[in-house]
């Protein structure tokens, strides 16, 4: 077959053209990827590029978390198309965050999944555990987040001394924790559930309550509170 760049191709067929006329809900995933892509290859269109990508690695998710060397394995994709497909990605994800934090200053949390919706866009495709510390007022309104610990979570890296340290400095009314499965299991571990039961406790003792400790993966949450790992 002989072989035919996207601007010989019928105007309405165009992924640029289409989106402009249509609208971006009428594209194909590959279609929108083309976009993005600008250019295939030799001998290769944009979109046969993009079909390629979604081929080689199944999902947008995982062209997404793909690396510059798992992406060689498709031609036609260098440092720059990676650059662009990323930028791309990252764009996404904050517009997630935004779209969660927008119309409240100080977002307040009523249940769990108020917790997920707010902080998944923070986690998404992290391929690495990091845990956080969500400082709370009085009506449950986060002020203020601290980083506690990146890379694989265990008792010896989160010390309840440095937890709270900014919890008791900032008189936070309360504190919940948060933190990444990059598995996609949101299961706890044993390291999870004691590292929870010993910051309940310190929690307990300092007069700050541990209201949540929220694990996070890109399919969805656990709350270990209401696993009853928390008890009030």
């Amino acid at each position: 077959m002989e072989y035919q760049s996207i601007k010989s191709w019928p105007e309405d067929e165009r992924p640029r053209e289409r989106l402009l006329k249509f609208g971006a809900d009428e594209l194909s995933t590959a279609q929108l990827m083309a976009i993005i892509l600008r250019t295939g290859g030799r001998k290769k269109s944009a979109i046969e590029l993009a079909r390629e990508l979604l081929t080689e690695f199944g999902s947008v998710k995982e062209i997404e978390a793909a690396s510059l060397a798992e992406f060689s394995k498709v031609k036609g994709i260098g440092s720059a198309k990676l650059a662009q497909l990323k930028a791309a990605f990252e764009l996404g994800r904050r517009l997630m965050s935004s779209e969660a934090q927008e119309g409240s200053g100080k977002p307040s949390f009523k249940k769990s999944s108020d917790v997920f919706d707010y902080y998944r866009p923070k986690f998404y495709g992290l391929k690495k555990e990091r845990f956080l510390c969500a400082l709370l007022d009085t009506k449950n309104r986060i002020f203020k987040e601290t980083v506690v610990s990146e890379g694989t979570l265990t008792s010896s890296l989160v010390h309840p001394r440095e937890v709270f340290r900014s919890a008791i400095k900032e008189a936070s009314a309360s504190v919940l924790f948060v933190h990444n499965h990059p598995s996609g299991d949101t299961t706890p571990s044993r390291d999870d559930i004691t590292i929870t039961e010993r910051l309940v406790e310190t929690g307990k003792i300092v007069g700050i309550e541990v209201l949540d400790h929220i694990i996070i993966a890109d399919g969805g949450y656990m709350s270990l509170f209401e696993k009853g790992y928390i008890q009030k």
